[in-house]
This record gives structure tokens, sequence and C-alpha cells, in this order.
């Protein structure tokens, strides 16, 4: 999995995904969310459009993402979900937590 970082002029975060979003991946996102959270940002959105897979160790890592961004007084949100990670979110309920925005910009301005 490759995780592409840029950084928004209001100091958020960004973060782009492609490949399989699985346990050895995982350890790549929640790399990228503690440096965007040690950077100062407290909004980061990570934009699923080219995931192409995820099992539950790549739920998890979006959920210790959401851990991290909260435990800082932040927030982790996701973006343009696929039809494959879709269907992990909604068979595990997890797009109640993770409610899934159809554009980056959607999550970026969402409240």
């Amino acid at each position: 999995m490759e995780v592409r970082t840029r950084t928004e002029p209001g100091g958020e975060s960004v973060l782009s995904l492609s490949g399989r979003l699985t346990m050895v991946a995982g350890n790549a996102l929640q790399t990228a969310v503690d440096a965007a959270s040690a950077g100062g940002a407290r909004l980061v959105v990570v934009d699923l459009h080219d995931v192409e897979f995820m099992d539950s160790s790549g739920l998890g890592a979006l959920v210790g993402g959401l851990r991290s961004m909260r435990a800082v007084g932040g927030d982790l949100r996701i973006a343009r979900p696929g039809a494959q990670v879709r269907t992990v979110l909604e068979l595990t309920t997890m797009d109640r937590v993770l409610r899934p925005h159809e554009t980056v910009e959607d999550a970026l301005g969402a409240s």
C-alpha cells in the first residue's frame, strides 16, 4: 500500500491510500496519522478511492487512527470508499462511526 500525504491550507491532512489496506499496511497508515498529528493537524481525512481491498485489520487501522486523533482533540474522517471497502464498513456497522463522505471536500467541510 502507498500513502500520499498533503496538507490543506487550513492545516488539515489528507492521506490518499492506494492498494490493499491489510495488517501489513495498517502500520503505514498509523505512522502517517501520527505524523500528521505531530505536525499539528487536528483533522485527518483518509481518501480511500484507490484502496482495492480492505480486511478487518485495515478497518482496525482506521479505528486506531480515529482513536489517536480523538486523543489529541482531533478527528479522522474517511472519503470516497469503493464498493468493497463500503461493504466491510456496512457489514461491521462501522459506517456509523466512520461515516463515509462522497468527496474529500465533503469530509473536510463536515461538522
